[in-house]
């Protein structure tokens, strides 16, 4: 996978990776609109990546299943996804502006999944481009062990080749054939003394890390080879992350990119097997990463297609699985035919007839497949663990302009949120508007634009606004009965509710503490949750959706002929709600993380706006005359941002911002809010 923050030339490189291997004949640009990763109209257009795109690639006789994941945060789901089924990564750096934001952001994702990474410090052709500050900014903000294993011979408009701290070579690439002539020299005397220090260094990091190494590194009795080995080894096991550097757009360092790709990231029977869980009876199941293992597949994007209908693609960790086979949906206990099996390459699909374990292609038609579920054989049941999606923090309403469209635009949006699953389509209790609710204002633009031009719908849309949360900050205790009598039967239910606050993100939690079925039988216990998880999206205060609490199930009673699931689903959604209102209910609003890049003189203007907007500076940083604020501002403060700091910067600002966490609303505001959804 090629990630990094927006702008960072993610896509640039991933051309000229295509170029250079022979999948395209012609280099395209992201600014022209042309970049064959970029295939939306939407991406054309605004010259960002919206979509991950996948593709397979042959290098040195190795076949490399790549996909070029988007840096805005508004698309972070398309990257965590991602993330989720790959073996490694190059984590792309701007080396004018070192580690940004959204590289945070995507080198702690990875961290999830423990995924070996190499990084590229990339635009080395750029006015104040600077290796040493860039890879300085990863040791500073991401506290990781980078080890360069190249140096760049001069800078900005000087850039003329890397040193090859492995091969101690000095690595040109010729300007007459758009780089295609890559030559190695010996190194020029005036790069001598810094290549021997960085090599030394580099040798002494393998060192201190792999015992292998270390032995042969104090016998001075070490070849390319052993070197090689050890960089590996270290980079499987996340010991170290080797810094390469290029310039994407001058068509200089991408072949030894594709060389380290090859040399040192995992291939798929180096890293671990992947683990799942046998649904029967809970016990882990590690499957072999072998042909002969029987198949299973994470789904890790859905996708709609107007020529092929639903896409879904899948990484396959074990076996092999040919076109007309029957597979199990082991999340859903399902059982549907595959159809065609795709070869992707961005927006073209190319018919094949089996995939084996490692390969990351499409198959189409499968109905009843959602992202993040296992696929398998029909005799081996296994569930991996999906994958963490982020909650939206911004809404707009959305109605069509003619009944006539209505029914297809219900159709349309439930394809969307499959799709995404940061997407949520929802009904407002009060006004009874359909709500689409996403990651900030370019998501939801981006689906707009997809409704009028994919879909043909014509809809009209509200203003996007924020979209708050409900929590608890005291504890309590409640209960819930209900007892009734319909159609001459009786129904019984009584539960009781122990709420209290827990750490934020946490959702709602919740816990049954009754151990005798004399109280409750323990088979009511689901649809008790189910009704508690369903009370949650409506909360006491403004009718949003309440979380970070604990609900323990403490006690209650049932009666042998009248209780039944509807019953303790009635008397749970009483107590619920019940006990929510008498926790000292409070809203929440997400907070967003930003960055401000801007000329010194308007510092002032600049951080007083910050404030005006109850907002918070954490830390400034000075680079020449720019000045980085990283603040954190309410996003209910922000919408229409990027006009205002034009206008207060006379336009030479630059921002980006992230959702980071969800904090209480001030008291003066909360009663704003309130009274204005009244």
């Amino acid at each position: 996978g090629i990630a990094a923050h927006i702008d960072a030339g993610k896509t640039t490189t991933t051309e000229r990776i295509l170029y250079y291997t022979n999948k395209i004949h012609r280099i395209g640009e992201v600014h022209d609109g042309t970049a064959t990763m970029d295939w939306m109209v939407q991406e054309q257009e605004r010259g960002i990546t919206i979509t991950s795109a996948a593709t397979t690639i042959y290098w040195k006789d190795c076949k490399i299943n790549l996909i070029d994941t988007p840096g805005h945060v508004d698309f972070t789901i398309e990257v965590e996804r991602s993330l989720r089924v790959l073996d490694g990564m190059v984590a792309v750096i701007c080396a004018v502006a070192g580690v940004e934001p959204q590289s945070e952001t995507v080198w702690h994702q990875a961290d999830r999944y423990h995924i070996p990474r190499l990084v590229l410090v990339n635009k080395m052709d750029r006015i104040g481009a600077d290796f040493e500050k860039a890879v300085q900014s990863m040791k500073d903000k991401l506290a990781a062990h980078v080890v360069p294993i190249q140096l760049p011979v001069g800078s900005e408009s000087h850039f003329s080749g890397i040193i090859d701290l492995v091969k101690m070579k000095y690595v040109t690439f010729s300007e007459d054939d758009q780089g295609m002539t890559v030559s190695e020299k010996d190194i020029p005397e005036k790069m001598h003394e810094a290549a021997e220090f960085h090599h030394h260094a580099m040798l002494e990091a393998l060192a201190e890390s792999d015992e292998e190494f270390l032995e042969k590194f104090l016998a001075e009795n070490y070849k390319l080879q052993d070197i090689k080995a050890a960089i590996r080894r270290m980079v499987v096991r996340g010991d170290i992350y080797p810094v390469i550097c290029a310039s994407a757009l001058k068509n200089k360092g991408i072949q030894p990119l594709l060389d380290a790709i090859v040399d040192y990231l995992p291939a798929p029977l180096d890293v671990p097997p992947a683990k799942g869980i046998n649904p029967k009876d809970g016990k882990e199941v590690v499957m072999k990463t072998s042909r002969e293992e029987f198949f299973s597949a994470l789904a890790f994007k859905v996708a709609g297609d107007s020529y092929s209908g639903k896409l879904t693609y899948f990484r396959v960790y074990s076996g092999r699985l040919k076109k007309g086979d029957k597979i199990r949906n082991a999340t859903k206990n399902t059982v549907e035919r595959v159809g065609r099996l795709l070869r992707v390459h961005a927006d073209n699909r190319e018919d094949i007839d089996a995939v084996e374990v490692g390969d990351i292609v499409a198959t189409v038609g499968l109905k009843e497949v959602a992202t993040g579920d296992t696929l398998c054989s029909l005799n081996r049941r296994v569930i991996f663990e999906s994958m963490h999606f982020p909650e939206p923090v911004i809404s707009m309403s959305i109605e069509p302009k003619s009944n006539v469209d209505k029914d297809k635009m219900d159709s349309v949006l439930k394809g969307i949120e499959e799709e995404d699953p940061t997407i949520k389509i929802s009904i407002n209790k009060n006004t009874g508007q359909k709500l689409i609710s996403g990651m900030g204002e370019l998501h939801l633009e981006i689906i707009r634009d997809r409704l009028l031009r994919e879909f043909n719908l014509q809809v009209r849309v509200g203003k996007p606004y924020v979209a708050y949360r409900e929590t608890i900050t005291a504890s309590g205790r409640s209960e819930g009965r209900f007892e009734k009598e319909i159609g001459g039967r009786g129904q019984y239910g009584h539960v009781i509710f122990q709420a209290e606050p827990v750490e934020r993100g946490k959702g709602i939690v919740f816990v049954s503490e009754i151990k005798n079925d004399n109280v409750i039988p323990h088979i009511y216990f689901p649809f008790i949750e189910e009704a508690v998880r369903e009370s949650a999206s409506i909360g006491p205060l403004g009718a949003y959706r309440v979380t970070d609490c604990k609900i323990r199930l403490v006690g209650g009673s049932y009666h042998d002929v009248d209780s039944n699931e509807n019953a303790f689903r009635m008397a749970a959604s009483i107590a619920f709600k019940s006990v929510v209102e008498s926790c000292q209910p409070v809203l929440l609003e997400p907070i967003m993380k930003m960055q401000i890049m801007t000329p010194e003189e308007y510092m002032g203007d600049v951080i007083g706006d910050i404030n005006a907007r109850r907002g918070k500076v954490k830390h400034i940083d000075a680079k020449e005359k720019t000045r980085v604020i990283d603040a954190e501002v309410p996003l209910a403060e922000v919408f229409g941002y990027a006009t205002d700091i034009r206008s207060l910067t006379k336009g030479r600002a630059s921002y980006t911002m992230e959702p980071s966490f969800f904090d209480i609303v001030p008291k003066n505001i909360e009663e704003q809010i309130l009274d204005w959804k009244r």
